[in-house]
């Protein structure tokens, strides 16, 4: 029996989480995937897994089951794509190919020259995936992401998952990529369902940040209509039970940082008590940056710290120090200073749909209502450049087009009033 996608040929030039879960689930279908690694460091996915060389994150195994549950099905092919030559290789490829995909960022789709304008000429029926942090345009359009950063965080998981004295929930790795990676594949499906009807390619795009505003687009939702967030309408605990449930968790807090291999992966509070995420999952490429940000220059060369081992077992001397000087600025303060460090603010519902990025990347759109006027909602977190998502019609009131629907397959207005009778419609 042939597959879903037979036939169907798929570069994906990209690397951890969301777009090579997106590019397995082509896979899976029959798609031909070919995952591009750089000849020399290869995928960093590959030793993120606990007993992989460096990889510290889930169960400690021989079996890569983590590399295996993201990219089986593909074939892997090296070409360093910062080289002419092997930005040539891969305009070969995407001449016979049917779905480009990638998570490269802006300026660096620019640098590589893989930018849609140029393999759209290469091939006119080539469909053009590309997941971002934040969107492809605004001010943070090149600054990096993770899930837990754009996904989780910043589109305000955490704080309606947290009332006041409950400990924060933790995260798990690839938690939003997954729900992104899903959005990506759905939108290439689209996309090759469109091309067959017109034969033309197009562009897809998927934000992580607009993918968590998705999954918890019931709250969204309801802030985009009332502007109210949880905290406005919602009675919280007096204040000695909230002081009392934190100080019981305080002690279980302080075990679970204990074990936390990387303080460049972490939670840490400001002055004005905001919660910053940091997510540095190559910490050694960002120790330096991370240190002059924060004011402690004199960290970087410290041979405690400077190596992902020294951080690891000098965690409990290092995680007071890094404590300390977060709380010493506001979160305006650091927005400023972390700027090229993967971080996000826990934001709270106010926040996220005024969130700047979100606003210039259209992940909310305005609509007339009929009894409501102009309403604004969540757009669909999957953006196609030809044949976008639209609203035609609000959700529909109880049984509205009953009779219209009937009408329209053949009934008569004789059966509609016989189906009334028999309590058929309503």
């Amino acid at each position: 029996m042939s597959s879903a996608l037979d036939g169907i040929k798929v570069v994906d030039v990209s690397q951890v989480a969301a777009v090579p879960v997106a590019a397995r689930h082509l896979a899976d279908f029959g798609a031909d995937v070919l995952h591009i690694e750089n000849p020399t460091t290869g995928d960093s996915w590959r030793i993120y897994q606990a007993g992989q060389d460096t990889g510290r994150a889930g169960a400690p195994s021989e079996i890569n089951y983590n590399w295996e549950n993201f990219n089986r099905n593909k074939r892997s092919v090296t070409v360093d794509i910062s080289q002419k030559g092997g930005q040539e290789v891969i305009y070969k490829f995407i001449e016979e190919a049917d779905v480009f995909l990638t998570n490269l960022r802006p300026f660096e789709l620019k640098r590589y020259n893989l930018e849609y304008e140029i393999l759209d000429k290469l091939n006119p029926r080539l469909i053009y995936a590309a997941l971002t942090g934040f969107g492809k345009k605004g001010p943070e359009k090149d600054a990096p992401a993770y899930d837990a950063t754009a996904y989780w965080s910043r589109s305000g998981i955490p704080h309606m998952f947290t009332r006041p004295g409950m400990t924060q929930p933790g995260f798990r790795p690839a938690f939003g990529d997954n729900m992104a990676g899903m959005a990506l594949a759905y939108g290439v499906m689209t996309a090759l369902y469109v091309r067959e009807k017109t034969g033309k390619g197009q562009e897809v795009g998927v934000a992580l940040l607009h993918a968590g505003l998705y999954q918890l687009g019931f709250d969204i939702a309801g802030a985009l209509a009332t502007r109210l967030d949880y905290n406005d309408w919602w009675d919280e605990p007096p204040p000695e039970v909230v002081a009392a449930a934190e100080a019981g968790f305080a002690p279980a807090r302080a075990f679970y940082r204990s074990k936390a291999p990387n303080p460049l992966s972490g939670r840490y509070t400001t002055k004005d008590d905001r919660v910053i995420t940091i997510v540095a999952l190559q910490p050694d490429r960002y120790w330096g940056m991370f240190c002059r940000a924060l004011g402690l220059a004199e960290l970087e060369n410290d041979p405690r710290f400077n190596t992902i081992e020294g951080r690891e077992e000098n965690n409990a001397v290092l995680y007071p120090i890094l404590d300390e000087a977060f709380a010493s600025k506001t979160l305006d303060e650091w927005k400023i200073l972390l700027e090229g460090i993967p971080y996000a603010v826990h934001q709270n519902l106010h926040e996220a749909i005024n969130d700047p990025q979100a606003r210039a990347n259209d992940f909310f759109v305005a609509f007339d209502h009929p009894t409501h006027g102009r309403l604004e909602v969540l757009a669909n977190p999957v953006m196609l450049s030809e044949t976008p998502a639209t609203i035609r019609m609000a959700g529909p009131e109880f049984g509205q087009h009953t009779e219209e629907v009937l009408l329209e397959y053949g009934y008569t207005w004789d059966d509609i009033a016989r189906f009334k009778e028999q309590g058929i419609i309503a």
